[in-house]
């Protein structure tokens, strides 16, 4: 039998790749070796839903004031400090990344700080020079956020920049119609940026239940976010005193699907020439014909797998068409001795899907106990304003199965509705007509991550209608609307 390093080598130190090291090591007893090229905790805590939702708690307070003042309180909001906030932040960061290191140091998992690649099945080789053995590989490389291919693209920012903005910008132009852009367009608004987004499809949150993505860019607009759909950028560069514009209007937005038929912008390459040294504003015009200027555009139009030069295709390792490391039910690729999970697979790029799979992995690859993941009825947020949570089946996806009924309601929430406040909320049910079954669960409202966890339950359980009309309701609350709504609205 082969002598190895390590039992087991993970690429990767995101929460995927850190839990599978941590459990192989202390609850399986295996030798295990870690290698991460950037920071510790990957996308998710260091770029990515942390720092996020952080921001999200950080927006939401601009408009407190105005609620208080109608509850009695005398408030008036003050200016917000990026700065303050974004020091505070980069301190939380840093304390997350210790404690992931410290979890991994406490399972005796050993850690390379360096860029790892496969030399062959069993060896990784290390940008430090070095090159270690292991009996597996697991390879947890997460994704990467993508620019368009256009020229001067490389003159706008990622999300993975957005953290660390040296101030805020009074002007933000958002590319994208997806989860990432339209959270971040709720954010910056949030915090006093004017905030224009250009989606080049129909309607935002491709995808996702019709009702709800609707409701949601309703309130986008009605908040003062400068939402066009059927709109795409077509040109950029460095604004110069020659260039001059005002936002396009509702009426303009009108005209952008006409005008997208006719130039449609190809996304997904990824530029890589450095960024040049521009920090001033940057012009666009619009696949409608405006143009203007903007301090800041975001491009918020997909992301991608790590998977580039990692020796792959040397070892037989299928890549996808997105760059995506293809693999079976149980994580393994064409290489007996490498797995991949998380986002470098493409499956369901959710973080605690990843953590999901990396305990799959052990269980298959270190307990004798062959397990696959579960990637049916994953319940997940949006964390726009107001959010999103959703699990199962759209109303459209359901109906192009099986007839279903439509359980659904939408209207003002007590807090801000005694506000004065025009927000509007949605709890929809989609229910099998033949089996009772819930299929989907979605909700528009505040804190819906919350309330879609707990609805989550019910529905990988099996729940029936009737399941939800025999619970007694929690009163008063939004979520009890999800246990009254007796008559269906619709047969689909």
């Amino acid at each position: 039998m082969a002598e190895y390093d390590y039992d087991l080598f993970v690429i990767g130190g995101g929460s995927g790749g850190v839990r599978a090291a941590r459990v192989a090591a202390g609850e399986a007893g295996a030798r295990v070796a870690l290698a991460e090229a950037d920071r510790y905790g990957g996308t998710c805590v260091i770029r990515g839903c942390v720092p996020k939702k952080l921001m999200v708690f950080a927006s939401e307070f601009s408009g407190t004031a105005d609620v208080a003042n109608a509850y009695g309180w005398t408030m008036n909001a003050g200016e917000f400090n990026w700065q303050g906030f974004r020091d505070r932040l980069n301190t939380e960061l840093d304390r997350l990344e210790s404690v992931y290191r410290s979890l991994l140091a406490n399972s005796g998992v050993d850690m390379f700080d360096a860029r790892a690649k496969l030399k062959d099945a069993h060896t990784v080789e290390l940008s430090t020079g070095e090159a270690k053995t292991a009996k597996t590989i697991l390879i947890a490389t997460g994704g990467h956020p993508v620019r368009p291919d256009l020229p001067n693209a490389n003159l706008g920012i990622v999300s993975d920049d957005i953290f660390h903005l040296e101030k805020l910008p009074k002007s933000m132009l958002i590319i994208g119609g997806g989860y990432i852009a339209c959270e971040f367009a709720c954010i910056m608004h949030g915090l006093g940026v004017e905030v224009t987004q250009y989606y080049r499809g129909a309607q935002i949150l491709r995808g996702f239940d019709d009702e709800a993505r609707g409701l949601i860019a309703e309130s986008m607009r009605e908040r003062g976010i400068n939402l066009f759909t059927g709109t795409n950028i077509m040109q950029m560069g460095p604004a110069s005193e020659d260039h001059s514009g005002a936002i396009p209007t509702a009426s303009d937005a009108a005209m952008g699907a006409s005008a997208q038929q006719e130039m449609v912008m190809a996304h997904g390459g990824v530029l890589t020439e450095e960024r040049p040294d521009h920090t001033g504003p940057i012009w666009v015009k619009s696949t409608t014909g405006h143009e203007n200027v903007y301090d800041t555009v975001l491009f918020a139009t997909g992301r991608d797998p790590n998977s580039n030069d990692m020796g792959l295709e040397a070892l037989g390792i299928e890549i996808g068409r997105r760059g995506e490391i293809v693999v079976d039910e149980f994580s393994k690729t064409a290489a007996d001795s490498v797995y991949a999970i998380g986002d470098v697979t493409n499956r369901v790029n959710l973080t605690p899907v990843a953590i999901r799979e990396g305990m799959a992995f052990v269980e298959t690859a270190f307990k004798n106990n062959p397990t696959a993941v579960d990637h049916d009825l994953i319940p997940s947020a949006i964390f726009t304003q107001p959010e999103m949570g959703t699990v199962g089946l759209s109303e459209e996806d359901a109906r192009d199965q099986e007839e279903v009924e439509i359980y659904c309601t939408s209207f003002r929430p007590m807090r801000t509705a005694f506000a004065g406040q025009p927000d509007r909320v949605l709890m929809k049910l989609v229910v099998s007509k033949a089996t009772r079954r819930v299929l989907g669960c979605h909700i528009v409202a505040p804190d819906a991550g919350e309330m879609i966890q707990l609805a989550g339950v019910a529905i990988k359980m099996g729940a029936t209608k009737e399941d939800f009309d025999r619970t007694v309701a929690v009163h008063p609350t939004m979520s009890e609307e999800i246990v009254t709504m007796r008559t269906p609205m619709r047969t689909a």
